[in-house]
């Protein structure tokens, strides 16, 4: 059976810009689904229209029962692109889809600043928290943005301030291929735009001044990076535990006994893709104080899509999907926290978990004598005062048993 689901990228000009195959989707279409905009670009009364309903679930079921009739969805540029195709190749199969793209607001917007389209960061803010921009400001960093509404440019201009970047430009472009297309133009520090038009794209050249804060993407981020009580893993002893733990796009971190989130978070940040989504994390955390915390640093360092539980370790491992990857932190006095998790994690998954006391480090060699993988002690000293001199002061070494799941 051939393709039966259409999804035909349209631009501002309506079905007048599609080249000939493509018009010929939209006019010979039985059903055709899109928003009230592309909808309303259709001329033929005689076409069932559907509209989009959030959630998804029930459009989706819509189309699906419709299998085998002429279906056309109208999205908005290249529907590849974070738009709706992404979402739909989800429940249907490459061989009933037929992709139509048309240029997308990155291509489009891109070409206007004659920027390489490959040395650009592309996100959206499109029903995704701002939050996300913290992950990507950076000096002389290049950002095409799909803007959710009308007041986004605004409040990008005044996270980038915020940060120490009020000196970045912002080129904010309004309905592009459209007849009332606009642009406008103007740092940072001085926007002032209120009458923007909601479908717009912002292109941000990040320029950072001399009190701003950003953070390498690099596994280690300085103690001060976090809120905490304490509750955390040093930085150095960090940096060696996401090592292990080997992040990768598209799996599922355990981290269990979080204490501030810091391991979950810097997991996050390796693993995920632009938009938070590549990469999944659990943060679980039986004190709701730092339950919080987790929530602020989640937010300042780019990845509020993290996954907080307030629970004990038991109980949250019940309510969460099984994890690619765990760490455990704290809590290990006996085996049977390592023998519920290893039950759980899935095959050719990664266990880290560091120990600094005597009983922990015994549940890990006795978990290391029936699963192998590999022991590490981790020693750091610091040079403190000692007097009017300076000297090695060795923090709590940690015992690390990290291993893979053949």
């Amino acid at each position: 059976m051939s393709a039966w689901l259409s999804i035909v990228g349209i631009g501002e000009g309506g079905p007048d810009d599609l080249s000939g195959p493509a018009r010929t989707l939209v006019e010979t279409a039985e059903i055709l689904v899109g928003g009230e905009r592309h909808l309303a670009m259709v001329s033929n009364e005689n076409v069932r229209k559907l509209r989009w309903q959030f959630p998804l679930d029930g459009i989706v079921k819509k189309i699906n029962a419709a299998r085998g009739q002429r279906v056309v969805v109208l999205a908005t540029g290249d529907p590849m692109s974070f738009g709706i195709g992404s979402t739909l190749a989800r429940h249907f199969s490459a061989s009933d889809l037929h992709i139509v793209p048309s240029p997308g607001a990155f291509s489009l917007a891109a070409s206007r600043m004659a920027w390489p389209l490959h040395n650009c960061t592309c996100l959206t803010l499109h029903g995704r928290p701002l939050e996300l921009l913290h992950h990507h400001m950076l000096p002389d960093q290049r950002l095409l943005i799909l803007s959710h509404d009308g007041t986004t440019p605004g409040k990008v201009a005044t996270t980038l301030c915020d940060a120490g970047f009020s000196l970045s430009h912002l080129t904010v472009f309004e309905n592009m291929g459209a007849k009332n297309a606009a642009t406008r133009k103007g740092a940072a520090e001085n926007w002032n735009e209120t009458d923007i038009e909601s479908l717009n794209t912002i292109a941000v050249e990040c320029i950072a001044g001399p009190d701003a804060c950003y953070r390498s993407p690099v596994a280690g981020l300085p103690d001060d990076a976090f809120v905490h009580d304490g509750q955390l893993t040093k930085r150095i002893v960090r940096a060696a535990t996401l090592s292990a733990l080997a992040p990768l796009p598209g799996q599922h971190l355990w981290d269990l006994g979080a204490g501030c989130g810091s391991v979950a978070i810097e997991w996050l940040r390796a693993a995920q893709d632009v938009q938070g989504q590549g990469a999944r994390a659990s943060a679980v955390e039986r004190d709701p104080s730092r339950c919080a915390m987790i929530a602020q640093n989640a937010n300042r360092l780019g990845t509020p899509f993290l996954n907080i539980i307030t629970a004990e370790n038991e109980h949250a491992m019940r309510e969460i999907d099984d994890p690619d990857t765990v760490f455990l932190g704290g809590g290990i006095s006996d085996g049977s926290l390592i023998d519920a998790v290893w039950d759980r994690l899935k095959s050719n998954g990664r266990l880290v978990a560091n120990v600094v006391t005597l009983e922990g480090e015994r549940a890990l060699l006795e978990a290391h004598a029936r699963l192998g993988g590999d022991l590490s002690r981790i020693a750091v000293s610091h040079a403190d005062p000692v007097g009017s001199l300076t000297g090695w002061r060795p923090a709590m070494p940690v015992t690390q048993w990290s291993i893979v799941k053949s």
